[in-house]
Parts: structure tokens; C-alpha cells; sequence
């Protein structure tokens, strides 16, 4: 019997990452995987198990790639706010990166899921509540610290800044530019507790009407 040309396995599960990432999981079939990766069907089985267990791998690789980002900026940065805002920036940059399929695995590859793939649809509903921990987590901490009020409710803003990453990541798969996902991030920001008093006291004294709750005189 012939053998079956030798595949490179790192360039084959990337093909396979994008095929996910693009179509989600249930929409993606093996022999569209397949097509996408230039192997048989029994090879894919061969190398990865079935596509659940490959699409386990390819979330992982996601994690330690291109969603990388997420962790790097709530470890690497000294407050929680600092961390958040990078978190915001990064995710614009990289869910409207042209040289991969907009938005991010992870929020989007199992939304429509029929009952046959609750499995997958509960995993990375999981993976999506841990980010929102970890958020909650430096919140938390920073209150503690002094850095933020005693009563910030860091669930609530954890839950905030989730749900604004997950919009976000919506909108690049709806066209949104990565300006448009800055301006969104901006604006995020000033839900962090007295940014908006800060960024009021900075205002000319013809806004005045403006940092009062009325209009401004012109």
C-alpha cells in the first residue's frame, strides 16, 4: 500500500485554526478542514483524533498566539486600570489584524451550536468566564491596595470590560476598523471609577454648562 505524503503538523493545525476561527466550529466539517489542510480524512483522525479534539488543540494554540495578548497585558502591567486599557488596545489592534480572520476565536467560534455540540459551546463559555475572573481579580486587588474606591464593585466592572471586549470583537467581524475599536476602548475607559470626574476637571471653564449636566454656552 502507498503511503500518504508526510504533512509539517504546525502548519496544518494554523490552516485549521483560521478554518475555526472563520467559519466556527459547528459550520466547520472535516472535509472542509481537509480541503484547507491538504490531507485525507484519515490522516486528520490519524494526527489529531476527530475534529473535537482538534478543535481543542487549535484553541489552545489560539491561547498561546494570537490571543496571547490578554493574559500578557493583565500580568505584565502594574494596575488594574493600566491592564485593562492595554487589554482594550491590543484586542483592537489585534481583532482588526488584515492577516487573520477578524474578531476572536474564542468569543466567536461557538455561538451557533446545536445540542450535539454543548460540549464545545460550554468550554469556551468557560475559558471566557476565567478571562472575566482574572479581570475581576485585579480589580479586586487594586481596591485592596488603596487604588480604587473600598466599595468598587469589581464584578460588576470585570463584567463591563468583558462584555466591551466581546462587543468589540463583534464589530471587527462586522467591518469595524481598528480606529473604531480605539474609540470604542476610549470611551470604556471613562467608565473606570473617576475617570470621568478627572477627565471633567480638565475641561475649559466655556464647558462649564457641559460639566454641570447642561448644554454648553457657545
Amino acid at each position: 500500500m502507498s503511503r500518504q505524503r508526510a504533512f509539517n503538523r504546525d502548519v496544518v493545525l494554523e490552516i485549521a485554526l483560521r478554518e475555526f476561527w472563520r467559519h466556527g466550529y459547528e459550520a466547520t466539517s472535516v472535509a472542509s478542514l481537509t480541503a484547507a489542510m491538504g490531507i485525507r480524512p484519515p490522516s486528520l483522525y490519524a494526527a489529531f483524533g476527530d475534529k473535537r479534539r482538534l478543535f481543542e488543540e487549535v484553541v489552545e494554540r489560539y491561547q498561546r498566539s494570537h490571543g496571547a495578548f490578554s493574559a500578557v497585558a493583565m500580568t505584565e502591567e502594574p494596575t488594574a486600570r493600566e491592564a485593562i486599557a492595554r487589554l482594550l488596545r491590543e484586542a483592537a489592534a489585534e481583532y482588526t489584524d488584515p492577516g487573520h480572520p477578524p474578531g476572536c476565536l474564542v468569543i466567536s467560534a461557538a455561538v451557533n451550536c446545536g445540542p450535539e455540540s454543548a460540549d464545545v459551546q460550554e468550554a469556551m463559555r468557560e475559558l471566557r468566564e476565567a478571562g472575566k475572573a482574572g479581570i475581576a481579580a485585579r480589580i479586586a486587588a487594586d481596591a485592596v491596595a488603596g487604588l480604587l474606591p473600598e466599595d468598587t464593585d469589581a464584578g460588576a466592572l470585570a463584567t463591563f470590560y468583558a462584555a466591551t471586549v466581546q462587543g468589540m470583537s463583534t464589530q471587527a467581524r462586522d467591518g469595524a476598523t481598528r480606529r473604531d475599536l480605539e474609540r470604542i476602548a476610549e470611551f470604556a475607559m471613562l467608565a473606570w471609577p473617576g475617570e470621568r470626574a478627572g477627565a471633567l476637571e480638565g475641561m475649559p471653564e466655556n464647558l462649564e454648562g457641559t460639566r454641570a449636566g447642561r448644554p454648553a454656552v457657545r
